[in-house]
């Protein structure tokens, strides 16, 4: 589920990155767009790919992937997982950099149509052949290549382990999330009469969303039903909650979650490496971990959380920036946060004018006195 979630986040992030331009009258900016990504995901991916290939013993697994599957991103196309599964979670990385390539070509094709109304329709068209599509597909692969093996367990041939390989994995099995993420910012960006009615409504967005994901708990996804039915249902869920999320009248939008920003920095690394770091636990802390549920999550906050990146470098903690420096950085709109590595800021560059403090910092510079029961 976590990872549905990161998709659907994912598709509204990086769709309403493309689709904002279009909505004030100018174009993305391409280079840039796709120079970012490959900035945000290269470097660090590539130190790791290196680290399971100069260094075969801190891989979870005796044996992964070719070297080209990963360059390529298309292990996820091509799995061999009871062979090879050393560094098998790159699967939805792999999933990421084909949306980074099929969401551009889709929304340049789209804004070249003449008029609205055509745009309009064949976006629509596009949605529902994605869906239904997607529906289709994996519906033929259940009753085709897995059927078959739905009582088999153990082995090559093992059902469930067919199953990632043949649905869970696949980038062309798993587009429901990317998508319901996509058709929030579509709507946020040219649908907002929908978008404010619905944003107004945050707490039944919520509720309806919780629905959904309760219910998609009691599916057995590896079930033709929930093969089929799971994944949509689950995608419509989290966009109901993200766009919870994104209202100023819910209260998850109005709740600030503390370290959320050093951890969102870390989610990446932490991605890449988790496998590594729990091998390496489980070869030489198993002893003292075993039985002790407690000790085993402090370790890990210890090793994760708080504040280090294995197998990358560390970076040196944040010291707090002078007052006039901020106010600098305020000025010129360089304040914001940071999710997932998406760049998010505010029209006061991080700064709440309503703050009780900024008030009364606003009329010390002023030079007249502030009642503090009015600030």
């Amino acid at each position: 589920m976590g990872v549905d979630l990161f998709f659907v986040l994912s598709g509204y992030l990086i769709g309403w990155q493309l689709l904002k331009p279009y909505t004030l009258g100018a174009e993305p900016r391409w280079a840039q767009f796709f120079a970012g990504r490959a900035l945000r995901v290269l470097p660090a991916y590539l130190a790791v790919l290196a680290l399971y290939v100069a260094l075969p013993a801190s891989a979870e697994a005796a044996s992964m992937a070719p070297l080209w599957q990963f360059l390529t991103f298309t292990t996820n196309l091509f799995p061999d997982y009871f062979n090879a599964r050393a560094f098998s979670h790159a699967w939805s990385l792999c999933v990421e950099e084909h949306f980074y390539l099929l969401l551009p070509a889709v929304v340049w094709l789209l804004a070249r149509q003449p008029r609205d109304g055509i745009a309009t329709a064949l976006a629509a068209a596009v949605a529902i052949l994605l869906l239904a599509g997607g529906m289709l597909l994996r519906a033929w692969i259940w009753q085709h290549e897995l059927a078959p093996f739905v009582h088999t367990r153990g082995g090559e041939n093992d059902f469930v382990l067919l199953w990632i390989e043949g649905i869970y994995n696949p980038t062309y099995a798993r587009l429901d999330a990317l998508l319901a993420g996509v058709l929030l910012a579509l709507v946020k960006g040219f649908r907002p009469a929908w978008w404010t009615w619905a944003m107004a409504r945050a707490p039944l967005l919520l509720a309806a969303g919780l629905g959904g994901v309760s219910a998609a708990t009691w599916i057995d996804f590896p079930s033709f039903a929930g093969s089929v039915f799971g994944f949509p249902l689950l995608a419509a869920s989290l966009a109901l909650i993200v766009a919870a999320a994104t209202s100023p009248h819910g209260w998850i939008g109005r709740v600030t979650v503390p370290g959320a920003a050093p951890i969102a920095a870390m989610a990446f690394s932490l991605y890449l490496t988790h496998k590594q770091v729990y091998h390496w636990i489980d070869a030489n802390w198993r002893p003292a971990l075993v039985g002790s549920n407690l000790l085993s999550f402090l370790y890990l906050q210890r090793r994760g959380a708080g504040g280090r990146r294995p197998a990358l470098p560390r970076r040196r903690a944040a010291r707090p920036a002078p007052a006039r420096q901020v106010r600098q950085w305020s000025a010129s709109g360089h304040v914001g946060g940071h999710v997932g590595g998406h760049v998010s800021g505010n029209a006061s560059g991080g700064r709440n004018p309503n703050h009780r403090a900024d008030k009364y910092r606003r009329a010390r510079r002023a030079k007249r006195p502030c009642c503090p029961a009015k600030c």
